[in-house]
């Protein structure tokens, strides 16, 4: 055996020293005990003496508090305690929210003597960062405990033992999200307890989400959140009767924790705002239809053995089903004269052999493709339906003619010979002899309605829809049909003027009126949806002040100037306004959302341009975090689409920038060239570029921005784009690494597979590679395509995708993610399953917005734990 001398020491000594530095780490990571806060301050309603009910014998004493504590005497959803706010208790009496503090020691409850107590303590808990912890509360009596209105635990077994057990200490971990938390306790008091009414609650913290610290406080106001994007009632649509007297508003909302939603309509008297009736059901509603004359209405429930048409008859106090559970029913119009209704059925299409399916052309992917919708007649005298149109195409319902005699309807035929790859063909159809006589077939026509004279048929397309008609862009340029432009049409002489060509926004939706020569045109105007007045005989647009950001559906009254819309901005949740057309005055006319919003800070939204490199002013927005401080560094995130169409400033929506706002970040949202609203020269612009004048705006822009706004880090930028825009956050990491990390969702990462297997692919590139294919191309299909520049990526990257997506399949992703896999990137890649392009279900749209935040905390405020928590390694 081999004997150790001089090194044994030294051996020795190694293992003194790692015993040393073991015992001082043990020591260290002792110290890092969690933070604990105290949570002194509260809002206190009560207390209210209570009664057991009746047969509650002592027998079932404990049992019947139970109970009664577990029941609902107010919805607590709703509640959103403030200092001094009235509470309504049982026989119309009132309370307040009082003002408690405890300052660390517990908080006594006094109820009245030797009765049954209830009182409800509420208290708000900000946080700046997703934060885990856990709540530990104290109370010898029964507790409710509710987070953010949802149940967190209860506390049934009374006494003053300290075991968590059977005694006072409750503990319960929560997870905090960056935003203002309402905890809310219910509790009750029995006189049998001998204990005291006592609380004390406190929040332990781990060290890493200690800095800064939760926040007690008694302030109600909070900041925009994914609930209050989603939930709550939703305003829809709104129209007026002909008269103008009585308007119809359909409201919208979730049903939560579920994924399904409920509809109603709730009928108003104008002049007073009036509620005078609701529509309310489990069945999905449509929108209101007025009639044309008296005070009558339609609207169509859904089920699932069909659709079931319902008229009103406000003045004979009437509501009748006029069709029962048609089958696949669709939209519905009525007569002029009121005497009869225009309405749609779809037919199933013949069905392959089973197990084979064989394509009759490209279109014949998309699901119900082969079915036909058809036009019918309903007498509302007789209550006799008749068939108008059948055969190979389907046939759709533009207008009716003033004196009721004839209909203009559409039609679409594939034609592969030139783009876009089909043809509309507009018919007058003869309601007496359904004689269909052909007035116009070409491209690019959206749709007609006629003018209440019947001599003249406005129609909305494209600048292309009557040759070089409507084509306002330099020569040699081709135009982009997205820019909906606006004709009059005469059917006796064919001919056409295009009233809109040198008019620059784009067209949304169109009205005649009926009590002046005018025409009443909603229109995408740069990043605005504005209202404008169209004088025909003065040929002129007058823009029309509507006190929003974004007019939404339009709704005119027959025989008086008024109209009424739903109207939203940045910072500014969707309301119905009402509009005096003739002196412009507009109000508010109901805010079914006024509630959930009425504590809501918003950051502020200010407009911020630059200049291109060609000298043409590239619009955008800024929306500021709330309670923004310029002395301070703040993470940015900028948005982009950069397809046809701007991104509007819409409240809320897919892409909520206030929630990212409000998250701590300052959100730039810019406008690149080629989307309508800005001119037909400027969205011609996105004609075969494909994101090289997107993506060079987008990083000069970013690159400016930075410079003027030093409050920004630099260090933290992120990108996210969708479809299109998800493309160029796909393209843009190849082009620049100003980037600290991006997010595409169903972005395009291989423009030829895109336009081959997409449902639309090769229709949209019909419009955006005008006359280019992947064997003519090359340059645009293979050197554009982010997926044969993928070893160009070494940002950071999120894919997102729907399963499911018809539009732009996952593949797209999956390539990328493929690719930069191989190549040992930092990427993801987070399919949301069972949905298509839009992430429309409830609790999807949910996750995948806060996987959207997560990954940019973690990449932006080096705050990796919320994406931990989602996505565990």
């Amino acid at each position: 055996m081999k004997k150790f001398s001089k090194p044994l020491p030294l051996v020795l000594l190694i293992i003194f020293l790692a015993v040393i530095f073991s015992i001082q780490g043990f020591a260290q990571d002792q110290k890092k005990q969690p933070t604990k806060i105290s949570l002194d301050s509260w809002l206190c309603a009560g207390p209210f003496a209570m009664q057991l009910p009746a047969f509650s014998d002592d027998n079932n004493r404990k049992h019947a508090l139970e109970e009664m504590l577990k029941f609902s005497e107010i919805d607590l959803s709703l509640i959103r305690p403030a200092a001094n706010l009235p509470l309504q208790w049982r026989d119309s009496t009132t309370t307040q929210w009082k003002e408690l503090q405890s300052r660390g020691q517990e908080i006594k409850l006094t109820g009245p003597a030797d009765n049954l107590s209830l009182a409800y303590l509420g208290t708000y808990i900000n946080v700046t960062r997703w934060t885990q912890a856990k709540l530990i509360l104290h109370s010898p009596q029964m507790l409710l405990i509710y987070l953010n209105g949802r149940l967190l635990a209860t506390k049934t077994i009374t006494g003053k033992n300290n075991n968590s057990q059977n005694g006072q200490k409750i503990s319960q971990d929560i997870t905090l999200e960056t935003g203002k938390h309402l905890l809310l306790i219910k509790t009750l008091q029995d006189p049998q307890n001998n204990s005291d009414w006592t609380i004390s609650a406190s929040l332990s913290v781990e060290e890493r989400f200690a800095s800064p610290p939760p926040e007690n406080t008694l302030d109600p106001n909070r900041t925009m959140s994914i609930p209050l994007l989603l939930d709550g009632p939703k305003p829809t649509s709104i129209s007026l009767s002909p008269q103008g007297d009585m308007a119809a508003l359909t409201v919208r909302q979730t049903l939560p924790p579920s994924d399904s939603s409920e509809s109603w309509i709730q009928l108003y008297q104008v002049s007073n705002k009036r509620l005078l009736r609701t529509f309310r059901g489990k069945n999905s509603l449509s929108n209101v239809t007025w009639a044309p004359s008296g005070h009558k209405f339609s609207y169509i429930s859904y089920n699932d053995t069909g659709g079931t048409l319902w008229v009103v008859d406000l003045d004979q106090g009437t509501s009748r089903p006029l069709l029962k559970n048609i089958k696949n029913l669709g939209g519905h119009t009525w007569s002029p004269d009121s005497s009869f209704i225009i309405y749609s059925v779809s037919q199933e299409g013949k069905k392959d052999r089973p197990g084979v399916k064989r394509f009759i052309n490209m279109s014949d992917r998309q699901p119900g493709w082969r079915d036909r919708s058809y036009l019918y007649k309903l007498n509302l005298i007789s209550g006799v339906k008749q068939r108008l149109t059948m055969g190979e195409l389907s046939t759709y319902l533009n207008s009716i003619s003033p004196d009721c005699g004839k209909l203009l309807f559409t039609c679409s035929l594939i034609d592969y010979t030139s783009r876009p790859y089909s043809q509309t063909e507009l018919y007058e159809l003869d309601l007496q002899t359904l004689e269909a006589r052909l007035l116009l077939k070409g491209p690019w026509i959206n749709n007609a309605q006629w003018s209440p004279q019947g001599d003249k048929i406005l129609i909305l397309g494209g600048p292309s829809a009557f040759g070089e008609l409507g084509v306002n862009v330099p020569n040699g340029v081709i135009p982009n049909e997205y820019d909906t432009q606006a004709y009059l049409y005469d059917p006796g002489t064919k001919a056409a003027e295009p009233f809109t060509k040198d008019f620059n926004p784009s067209i949304n939706q169109a009205i005649w009126s009926r009590n002046e020569n005018v025409l009443y045109f909603t229109t995408t105007d740069r990043s605005y949806v504005r209202l404008y007045k169209y004088d025909l005989e003065k040929k002129k647009f007058t823009s029309i002040n509507c006190g929003v950001n974004v007019v939404g559906r339009f709704n005119m009254a027959r025989e008086k100037p008024v109209a009424v819309y739903i109207g939203s901005s940045a910072a500014d949740p969707p309301k119905a306004y009402l509009i005096d057309l003739d002196s412009k005055k507009f109000q508010i006319f109901l805010d079914p959302s006024k509630n959930d919003f009425a504590h809501v800070r918003m950051g502020r939204v200010e407009r911020w341009t630059f200049k291109n490199k060609k000298g043409t002013e590239i619009e955008g927005r800024i929306y500021y975090p709330p309670g923004f401080n310029p002395q301070k560094k703040y993470p940015l995130i900028v948005n982009y689409y950069g397809g046809t169409a701007p991104v509007t400033r819409n409240f809320g929506g897919r892409y909520p920038l206030n929630v990212y706002a409000a998250q701590g970040y300052v959100v730039y949202v810019l406008q690149p060239s080629g989307a309508t609203g800005f001119g037909q020269a400027f969205s011609a612009l996105h004609v075969n570029d494909w994101g090289l004048i997107v993506a060079e705006e987008i990083i000069d822009g970013v690159k400016k921005f930075l410079s003027a706004h030093p409050f920004v880090d630099s260090e933290r930028i992120g990108c996210i784009g969708a479809s299109f825009g998800g493309f160029m956050t796909m393209l843009l990491q190849t082009r620049t690494n100003i980037f600290t990390t991006a997010i595409a969702h169903a972005g395009i990462s291989s423009i030829a597979s895109y336009w081959g297997e997409g449902y639309w692919g090769y229709l949209y590139s019909a419009i955006a590679t005008a006359n280019s294919f992947p064997w003519n191309r090359k340059d645009i299909y293979i050197n554009q395509s982010p997926l044969f520049n993928a070893d160009k990526i070494s940002t950071p990257l999120l894919l997102l995708h729907g399963s499911v997506d018809t539009n732009v399949p996952p593949g797209e992703s999956t390539q990328l993610f493929t690719a930069l896999k191989l190549l040992g990137r930092e990427v993801e890649y987070i399919q949301i399953m069972d949905q298509n392009h839009h992430i429309m279900t409830y609790n999807k749209r949910i996750l995948w917005t806060k996987t959207i935040l997560a990954w940019f905390d973690r990449w932006l405020k080096r705050q990796p734990e919320w994406w931990e928590s989602l996505y565990p390694k």
